[in-house]
């Protein structure tokens, strides 16, 4: 059975911290790239950043280059998502993805608020 569970979500304060976590299992997690999204109100889903399997390749947004940074521990089969300086734009919520070949797993999301 597919589990992709996201978690670390909540309120924080423009130019705060979160560490978002996506906890897998009932598939072979090292095999699969790693994808956060995120999608704030009222607006299409977009690509925060991503990971390769082995964690060699990185992209991330424009908008998070440099405040956000993706993880993966493949002895775990976890995925990680550090922001740091957080923005009220940044609000929305946040979805751990897993794909490989023709498999694309998603979990329920998290929610992030920015907020003052």
């Amino acid at each position: 059975q597919v589990r992709v569970v996201e978690s670390g979500g909540g309120l924080v304060q423009p130019g705060g911290s979160l560490r978002l976590s996506c906890a897998t299992s009932g598939f072979s997690f090292p095999q699969y790239r790693l994808f956060w999204h995120r999608q704030a109100p009222g607006q299409r889903r977009e690509v925060v950043a991503i990971m390769s399997s082995g964690g060699s390749n990185i992209n991330y947004a424009d908008s998070v280059k440099g405040r956000f940074t993706i993880s993966r521990d493949n002895t775990k089969n976890m995925g990680y998502l550090d922001m740091n300086d957080l923005r009220p734009e940044d609000t929305g919520v946040y979805y751990c993805n897993l794909y490989y070949i023709t498999n694309d797993y998603w979990g329920q999301g998290t929610q992030v608020t920015v907020s003052a």
